[in-house]
C-alpha cells in the first residue's frame, strides 16, 4: 500500500497501471467507514500476490485529486488500468463484495492486455479508410463482450465522428451509468449534446464574426458564447472552441454549474492522444508520453502539447 499525493500520482498511479492493476482508495482520516475497509484492501492485495496495486489517497489533503475522479463521498475506490479509470465502488464493502469486483477486472497470471485483439483490428481498418468496416467489428466486440469499455469508447467515438448520432446515443448509454462515469465517456456524452443542440438550434449556419457582433454588445452574454463554443465544437474547431468556453470560465466559473469548464475538460480528454501499448521505457516516461523525470515529453508531441497548454490555462483560471 502506498501514499499517493499530486506530486507522485503520474508514477504510481498513471505509470503504474500500464503493468499492473492499479485500486485507489480515496479515504480520510476522520472516516469511519474508511477505517474499516482499509484492512480489507490491504489483506488483499497481500492475498493476490502482486496482481493489483493497492494505493491510498488522502481526500482532505489531495482535493485536486478527489475532484478530477468525481468523489462525491468516501470511502471510494476506484480501478485504474492503462491510465484510465476503468471501474470502482464506493462505501465499506465486505470482503467478498470486493474480491467479486477484483475478480471482474485483475488477471489471472502475470502480466495484461487491456486492448483486445478486435480493438487493434478495428484501428488497423479505420487506418486504411473502412470506417464501415472498423464499426463493424467494434460493435462484434461489444456484443461478445459488453463489459468492453475501450471498445465502447472507439465504437462511440466512431460513431459520432461519422455522424450516427442516434446510433451513439444508445451505444453510449451504458458506460454513463456507471459509478463513477469515466472521464473519456462523460467527454463523449458532451461531444454528442453539442452535436445535438446545434442540429436543433437556428444559430448553427452563423459565421462566427455573426456571434462576435452579438458578444460585443454583451461581454457577459454567456448564453451566446456557450452556444458559439457548441457551434465550433460541432465543426471541430475545438482550441477556437476552449478560447470561447475560457473566456466564460474567467468572467463567472459558477454560469450554468459550470458547464463551460466541464466543456473544456471534455475537448481535452477528447484531444488527448491515446497511449501507446508498451511499458514505460528507460527514458523516463510512461507509455502515455507522461513524463516521470527528464525533458518534457509534451515537447515530442504537438497534440500533447497543446493538450498541455490549455490544461494550464484552465488550472490558472480555476486557481
Amino acid at each position: 500500500m502506498i501514499d499517493v499525493t499530486l506530486a507522485n500520482f503520474e508514477t504510481e498511479v498513471i505509470a503504474a497501471s500500464m503493468q499492473t492493476p492499479v485500486l485507489v482508495d480515496f479515504w480520510a482520516p476522520w472516516c469511519g467507514p474508511c477505517k474499516v475497509i482499509g484492512p480489507v484492501l490491504e489483506k488483499l492485495e497481500a492475498e493476490y500476490g502482486g496482481r493489483f496495486k493497492l494505493v491510498k489517497v488522502d481526500s482532505d489533503q489531495e482535493q485536486q485529486l478527489a475532484s478530477a475522479f468525481g468523489i462525491r463521498s468516501i470511502p471510494t475506490c476506484i480501478l485504474v488500468m492503462n491510465g484510465q479509470p476503468v471501474d470502482g465502488f464506493t462505501g465499506a464493502q465486505t470482503e467478498g463484495k470486493v474480491r467479486e469486483f477484483l475478480d471482474k477486472h485483475v488477471p489471472e497470471g502475470d502480466g495484461m492486455d487491456f486492448v483486445p485483439d478486435e480493438a487493434e483490428e478495428a484501428q488497423a481498418l479505420l487506418e486504411s479508410g473502412d470506417t464501415d468496416a472498423a464499426l463493424a467489428k467494434l460493435q462484434e466486440a461489444l456484443a461478445v463482450n459488453p463489459a468492453n469499455d475501450d471498445a465502447r469508447f472507439d465504437y462511440v467515438k466512431l460513431l459520432i465522428a461519422s455522424g450516427y448520432l442516434e446510433e451513439a446515443g444508445p451505444a453510449l448509454q451504458p458506460a454513463l451509468v456507471q459509478i463513477p462515469v469515466q472521464i473519456r465517456f462523460d467527454a463523449l456524452a458532451q461531444w454528442l449534446d453539442a452535436l445535438h443542440f446545434v442540429a436543433h438550434d437556428p444559430r448553427r449556419e452563423w459565421e462566427v464574426a455573426q456571434f462576435d457582433a452579438k458578444i460585443a454588445e454583451n461581454k457577459r452574454d454567456f448564453e451566446t458564447r456557450f452556444a458559439k463554443s457548441r457551434v465550433l465544437m460541432s465543426r471541430g474547431e475545438w482550441t477556437d472552441a476552449m478560447d470561447e468556453l475560457l473566456e466564460i470560465v474567467m468572467r463567472d466559473r459558477k454560469w450554468e454549474d459550470e458547464a463551460p469548464r466541464k466543456a473544456v475538460v471534455a475537448i481535452l480528454e477528447l484531444l488527448t492522444p491515446p497511449k501507446p501499448k508498451v511499458a514505460a521505457d528507460a527514458t523516463g516516461k510512461t507509455a502515455g508520453g507522461i513524463e516521470i523525470s527528464g525533458p518534457s515529453a509534451a515537447a515530442l508531441d504537438p497534440q500533447a502539447e497543446l493538450v498541455s497548454k490549455y490544461r494550464r490555462r484552465l488550472s490558472m483560471m480555476l486557481n
